[in-house]
């Protein structure tokens, strides 16, 4: 079964050929590589060519953002399962093999798999972290019933460098979010899709390693993250909703912008704290989680009590 490895690229040039070793270093050899060069200009697209690897495609396009490139990818794409690998990550050499063979026992109902991670530095396992939050091995299926907390940390445990996933379900729910080069949370507007409409299946060990110390994210988002897309555009989110799952959705939407607003609080933006938390407070909203913390940082006093902390946090580093 050929699976497609989508591998976005944008001024990654001293960490691609990282990633594309650990890929030819599947134990499981039916893939392709599709490269797409997001209009770097470091020389990225020159290491992809010298890889010497025959499975390996190089695509190009003007910048467009991530989510654009991986969406680009998923068009060139011709197996049927895709995976997706960030250009400063790598793969464990078994995960390929562990992935299909999960997708494959599932059965085709079953929309992907998302495995755990080693976090580089320090070079940790989060599974015991993920475990305690409810994410354990199987196929999991929302349903109404579902605590709003358990949606929000299997959201975000999903990303794209630890899952497989089916072709055609990603197209069919529109791909990854691309407008505006969106930088942040492009993935999660795809994967709250898949969680509110197919089973996707879960598996906590570590099979990837995460480089924060080479992520463009990391370095890009030192202050207030931006609000992430489905925030921002939930009518697409609740289009794509079944009916019966709405308003578990809605708590889910308010908890995430509950803990957004805390963020934006932090960094001392508490007017667009409050509007967030405004816009989607519903009834019975203190009972979901960050709502007492949100309710501080949407206003003048938490953005105070923000900066204070931003101030100790620096006068720490400094000591160290």
């Amino acid at each position: 079964m050929l699976v497609s490895v989508i591998i976005p690229l944008y001024n990654k040039a001293p960490h691609v050929g990282r990633a594309l070793r650990s890929v030819s270093a599947q134990t499981f050899r039916d893939f392709e590589v599709i490269v797409v060069d997001d209009g770097s200009t470091d020389g990225g697209a020159e290491v992809v060519r010298a890889h010497g690897d025959a499975r390996v495609r190089l695509v190009s396009q003007e910048n467009a953002g991530p989510g654009a490139a991986r969406n680009r990818g998923l068009a060139e794409a011709r197996g049927r399962l895709v995976a997706f690998l960030d250009a400063d990550d790598e793969w464990l050499p078994r995960f390929l093999e562990t992935c299909v063979g999960l997708l494959e026992g599932y059965g085709a109902g079953v929309a992907s798999v998302t495995t755990g991670y080693f976090l580089h530095p320090p070079g940790e396992s989060k599974e015991a972290m993920w475990r305690a939050r409810g994410v354990r091995e199987g196929v999991e299926r929302v349903g109404a019933e579902t605590d709003p907390a358990r949606f929000v940390s299997l959201l975000a445990y999903m990303s794209p460098c630890t899952t497989l996933a089916r072709a055609e379900v990603l197209r069919r729910w529109g791909g990854f979010y691309e407008r505006g080069r969106c930088l942040y949370a492009e993935d999660a507007h795809l994967w709250m899709k898949l969680l509110l409409n197919e089973s996707v299946a879960f598996d906590p060990r570590p099979l990837v390693r995460f480089h924060q110390d080479a992520s463009g994210l990391s370095k890009n988002l030192a202050g207030a993250r931006p609000v992430e897309p489905f925030l921002e555009h939930p009518e697409e989110i609740e289009a794509a909703c079944p009916t019966h799952l709405r308003p578990l959705l809605a708590r889910v939407l308010a908890a995430r912008a509950f803990k957004t607003a805390c963020v934006l609080g932090y960094w001392g933006r508490w007017r667009e704290a409050r509007s967030l938390f405004e816009r989607f407070r519903l009834p019975g909203a203190w009972r979901l989680p960050y709502y007492a913390p949100a309710l501080v940082c949407s206003t003048p006093l938490g953005a105070g009590l923000g900066g204070a902390l931003r101030r100790l946090a620096s006068l720490g580093r400094v000591k160290r």
